[in-house]
């Protein structure tokens, strides 16, 4: 019998589809699950008049392979990936491949290739986004890691990948943990653009009175121009879902998010970083925030309820939430580009942020209309500092920003909680003021601690202690970092 183009393990609902997606594009493809019942399912199921070959054992998987053996892991990240590898690495030889498909985190990913190396196994950490229907359709795929492993195989992953204008959403992102890492920062602007969108939502149900028909109707609306996007879309689908008796089955569902991890991860990131990922930072907190729905419940009995009834115009009303779910979103990509940008820096990797966004144009959850735009800035400018200072989203900004304004008062004035909107727009103002208020901040950290300043009419890098009381003395503490 001849054998299998690459091994997968790991049939949940992303593993079947991949493996089904492969197999439709001419790979032979043999499939392991821990549970053996599983894969005598999808065999007997899904994969039936597929070229799919059943292991139950990874002896079996591994023999079946061709040689350079490539074996394709689908499963929950954290100590199921070691405990797989672990179970593989006896029964595997120099030169083979091992690639980490699922959501783990990059610095896990960088581990794992350095210990493999050891052993002279080459490993990809593959970042897959795109969900059920991406990965039997076409997924975007962020592959990193060994770049000896890139060129066996790129003709899988870039035929099963999604395209857009005729390319792969599947390019080399880079070493390491690199391909881990922007799928990471993928989630975290999901994260913030999930975040938005139901800010928006909730401005228009609880603020200005509207059911579900008519809020499906402006995001379908919405969907029609600059806001196109594959989340803005389902948004639509959603609201317009009914329940059994009629009723929009939004309505019952309960108002607590879960999250897996990466939004998190992401956040954590930017600390570690120094980057100022505001919104994506506040669409985490806010889900914790929906967690504490008895505590909810229990404040606004105690407190009392914050809604106020809106009174004016509002299809105005409307035209400015439009506004500011635009300008908060381009916000959040720049800032999670930022992101990249200071990671590249910092562990050495050489990011083509122009081929993040064509990956991200197709098969993602994040996918839309202006990632065709952050393409197109990097083509004109590789080396561009800040995604705002692009000629489109500078303009992009600029327009937006009188119905910006006038949304996030609304949710003020209404008692509607907007923290990503609000952190957008903070950030906005920050970033082009020449001036904020961190000289005070500076003084009074020198004033309790003797941790120095320096000082606009001296040059850079030179440190100043004043004995703010007359009592503190002249010795400083130690240099700050900036």
């Amino acid at each position: 019998m001849a054998k299998a183009d690459i091994g997968l393990i790991g049939l949940a609902v992303m593993g079947q589809n991949l493996a089904l997606n492969m197999s439709d594009h001419g790979f032979r493809v043999a499939v392991y699950n821990r549970t053996p019942e599983r894969t005598g399912a999808f065999l007997n199921g899904p994969a039936q008049g597929h070229d799919i070959l059943p292991a139950y054992d990874l002896d079996t998987l591994v023999a079946g392979l061709k040689k350079p053996r490539r074996v394709m892991l689908m499963v929950r990240a954290g100590s199921a990936v070691d405990t797989v590898i672990a179970q593989l690495l006896p029964l595997l030889e120099t030169g083979d491949i091992l690639i980490d498909g699922g959501n783990s985190r990059f610095s896990d990913t960088e581990r794992r290739l350095r210990e493999l190396r050891t052993h002279g196994i080459r490993y990809l950490g593959c970042g897959i986004s795109g969900g059920e229907e991406g990965a039997r359709n076409g997924p975007s795929i962020m592959p990193g890691g060994d770049p000896e492993a890139w060129p066996e195989t790129r003709p899988i992953l870039q035929a099963i990948a999604a395209r857009v204008d005729g390319e792969p959403c599947c390019q080399w992102v880079g070493e390491g943990g690199a391909g881990h890492y922007v799928k990471m920062v993928h989630n975290g602007i999901e994260y913030g653009d999930m975040q938005l969108i139901g800010e928006a939502y909730h401005l228009m149900r609880e603020g200005l009175g509207m059911d579900a028909e008519a809020i499906q109707r402006v995001f379908a609306e919405w969907n029609r121009g600059p806001l196109d996007s594959y989340l803005i879309g389902i948004t639509a689908d959603i609201l317009g879902h009914r329940d059994t008796d009629g009723a929009p089955l939004l309505d019952k569902i309960l108002d607590s998010a879960g999250q897996k991890g990466t939004g998190k991860w992401t956040g954590i990131s930017a600390l570690e970083l120094g980057t100022p990922l505001t919104l994506i930072g506040e669409a985490v907190f806010a889900r914790c925030l929906s967690s504490l729905k008895e505590q909810r419940l229990r404040a606004e009995r105690i407190i009392g309820p914050r809604h106020r009834r809106f009174s004016g115009d509002r299809k105005q009303a409307i035209a400015a939430l439009h506004d500011a779910l635009y300008a908060s979103k381009i916000i959040s990509y720049a800032q999670g580009y930022m992101l990249m940008r200071e990671a590249a820096h910092t562990y050495d990797w050489h990011l083509d942020y122009g081929d993040i966004a064509l990956m991200w144009r197709g098969g993602c959850i994040i996918r839309s209309r202006f990632l065709g735009n952050i393409k197109e800035a990097f083509h004109i400018e590789p080396d561009l500092e800040n995604l705002l200072f692009d000629g489109f989203f500078r303009q992009a900004l600029v327009d937006a920003d009188p119905g910006w304004r006038r949304g996030a008062m609304l949710g003020i004035e209404l008692g509607i909680p907007l923290p990503a909107i609000h952190s957008a727009l903070s950030f906005f103002d920050g970033l082009r003021s020449a001036r904020l208020p961190a000289n005070l901040i500076q003084a009074q950290r020198d004033y309790f601690g003797a941790h120095t300043y320096e000082r606009i009419d001296r040059p850079r890098g030179e440190f100043f202690h004043t004995d703010w009381s007359g009592t503190g003395g002249d010795t400083p503490s130690t240099i700050y970092e900036a």
